[in-house]
């Protein structure tokens, strides 16, 4: 149970509103003037330390006074305990995403194996979702690639299928991989559903880290099948032996003792965290790897350590007996507790003090620290790459400022249907894509890029213009914001504006129109039109990869082996590619689309049961209003008209009619 109580804004009785906290356990939130959130954090005693933060500044870290600076308001929650203030404080991260607050990087799409034991012949999976399936997850892996090496390995271990086929034992002959010994053939019944479950059961403790158990099980076998006088298959199985022999000498034996253990350390710097997670299973390191957190300009390597642990394991589907610590925790108790309840047996945190343990802290750490180290000379290279990019355009295409912020346009369609648009967004030589945009072309018929590209960019840029010829008629001097405050580039907090407000109420440092010059210079009479005379703008045509510049005859033709020229390259590639994909999505769409869509009364679950039951649209059709109405979720009344609406031909609308459809 929780109680959320909300404080006036930050006034002379500031003080008594902080001497009347409660004195139990609860999350609070540090608020700006704007009502955003600044620093979301949890306390056994909200009194004592929402206090702390506003008593006197001196001997406080600048990291704390930088954030009391801009604390203009607080709101609290109170819990029952501690363990569910730390549970509410990781949502609360997640879903408001502070400036001040260390998260996970891309922490939603954390990658994972999964293996669906309700399967008759289960396969092992990559996907990026969790469900409360009954299926075994593995997880969650730092990206995709170590998902992919992972079962690349278990592929070359285990002979389980990976073919997606429909099992029956029953068809004439094997793939390839049953010849390279890669698969066990249920396909055609060299092993049944409980042996081609003991493959399973293999990979399954090979995962867990029990590989002891998996050598012991494929040796018996082996010489069994030897016994047996099955040499082929004793020659198999001795294989197999080996590989995973192979790979279990190559884990590094850590620890005497036969347990299992995460060894977690962090290199900080400059609001970024490298975390390295040791994966130690019964006293093997068997596997690493790292993350990437961000924010945390308020917290210290202790406290970033402690929202790892709640952010990490929240998602992970394998909790170990002990985890490893660098630093002590603050809340390592409450922890605790938690992950022992997702575990259903003891979970240990603890930082160790000497020995064996101790040492592997260490190492974790020194792997961190010198990733982080990589990691930012890698990042200064780059960022001097993007530098000499954004000069260079700025030089060449003679820009008022670097474009920090750039903007490109581009058109898809197939001979004018499904006509669509795409804007994406590059700050600082980098995508960024929660900016970007798709267009639906709804007002042009026919072939015409030329008014698609107006239409697009009159719907862009409208509230801008409308703003400009506000300011205009009010005599309102202040500017709009510029590129750089779009890029977020100032000290402290983001303003709250920054954080939600829509990619179209930014202004682009140079706009670029994909196409030549006739592209160029329909874009230039929306920008006249709007009254947007102010922002760059230019097209690339393609064969050559000119510039076009408005009022200037002669393109622009960047050195071959510029920064800039890559730069735009890729942000006209990403344009492209960006168009491209929504145009075949609402091309598939279009191509299967029958009257069953449109019929009035038919929504997605009433349209699900009647294809299931009469296998088609055409089927449908034929069906009687009693066989209709017999539907779930079907009345008498809803079948009558459904069938009077269905009188006419369903077949899908051949492609001389889509561009009909579309507008």
């Amino acid at each position: 149970m929780t109680t959320r109580v909300r404080t006036e804004p930050r006034a002379p009785e500031f003080a008594n509103r902080l001497g009347a906290l409660p004195a139990q356990p609860g999350v609070y939130l540090m608020k700006s003037a704007g009502g955003g959130i600044l620093y979301v954090g949890k306390a056994a005693s909200l009194r004592n330390r929402v206090r702390s933060y506003f008593q006197t500044p001196y001997g406080k870290e600048l990291r704390i006074q930088a954030l009391v600076r801009h604390i203009a308001d607080f709101e609290f929650i109170v819990t029952e305990s501690v363990q569910e203030a730390l549970l509410l404080e990781n949502l609360l991260i997640k879903q408001h995403k502070p400036f001040y607050n260390a998260r996970l990087k891309d922490d939603k799409t954390y990658p994972y194996i999964k293996i669906d034991l309700a399967e008759e012949f289960p396969q092992v999976y990559f996907t990026r979702r969790v469900l409360a399936d009954g299926a075994r997850y593995f997880g969650p892996f730092a990206s995709a690639s170590s998902v992919r090496k992972t079962m690349d390995l278990l592929k070359k271990l285990f002979p389980y299928r990976s073919c997606t086929k429909t099992i029956t034992g029953n068809d004439e002959r094997p793939c390839l991989e049953y010849y390279i010994h890669r698969c066990v053939a249920p396909c055609i019944g060299v092993v049944d559903a409980g042996g081609y479950g003991e493959v399973i059961r293999q990979v399954l403790r090979f995962l867990e880290g029990d590989s002891e158990s998996v050598e012991m099980e494929l040796r018996v076998n082996m010489e069994r099948a030897s016994e047996s006088l099955e040499f082929e298959r004793a020659a198999v199985l001795r294989d197999q032996l080996r590989a995973i022999e192979s790979v279990s000498q190559n884990q590094k034996v850590v620890s005497n003792r036969n347990e299992d253990s995460d060894v977690i350390a962090l290199a900080y710097d400059k609001g970024e965290a490298w975390v390295e997670l040791f994966r130690v299973r019964r006293g093997k390191l068997i596997g690493r790897d790292h993350f990437v957190m961000e924010g945390g300009e308020a917290e210290d390597e202790p406290a970033l350590l402690e929202h790892f642990v709640q952010q990490f394991y929240e998602a992970s589907t394998d909790v170990p007996g002990v985890l490893l610590m660098q630093h002590d925790i603050e809340n390592a108790e409450a922890i605790a507790d938690w992950l022992s309840g997702k575990r259903g047996r003891r979970v240990s945190v603890y930082r160790p003090q000497r020995g064996e343990k101790r040492q592997l802290v260490q190492m974790a750490a020194a792997n961190a620290a010198e990733a982080l180290t990589q990691r930012r000379i890698q990042w200064l290279h780059e960022s001097d790459k993007v530098l000499q990019a954004l000069a260079e355009l700025q030089e060449a295409l003679s820009l008022p400022e670097l474009p920090r912020r750039i903007e490109c346009y581009d058109i898809s369609n197939i001979q004018g249907t499904n006509s669509v648009g795409s804007m994406v967004v590059f700050e600082n030589g980098r995508p960024k894509s929660g900016h970007y945009r798709r267009f639906q072309i709804k007002g042009v018929g026919g072939i015409d890029d030329y008014a698609s590209m107006q239409e697009m960019l009159r719907r862009r840029f409208r509230r801008l213009g409308e703003q400009r010829r506000a300011e205009a008629e009010a005599g309102a001097s202040a500017p709009l914001p510029s590129d750089t405050a779009a890029t977020g580039e100032t000290e402290g907090p983001p303003d709250d504006a920054r954080g939600t407000q829509n990619s179209f109420g930014f202004v682009p440092g140079l706009v670029i129109i994909d196409g030549g010059k006739g592209h160029l210079n329909a874009a230039q009479q929306v920008f006249l039109e709007l009254g947007l005379t102010d922002i760059p703008l230019c097209s690339l045509a393609k064969r050559e990869e000119e510039v076009f510049l408005p009022h200037v005859p002669e393109p622009v033709l960047l050195p071959r082996r510029s920064q800039g020229l890559y730069l735009v390259q890729r942000v006209r590639d990403e344009a492209h590619r960006f168009a491209i994909t929504y145009h075949r999505q609402r091309r598939s769409r279009a191509a299967t689309r029958s009257r069953l869509d449109d019929a009035p009364g038919i929504g997605p679950k009433r349209r699900r049961e009647l294809i299931r039951r009469f296998g088609s649209a055409a089927g449908v059709r034929a069906a009687s209003v009693e066989e209709l109405a017999d539907i779930k979720g079907m009345s008498r009344a809803s079948a009558e008209q459904l069938k009077a609406f269905l009188g006419g031909d369903d077949s899908p609308p051949p492609q001389a009619q889509l561009e009909e459809m579309e507008r």
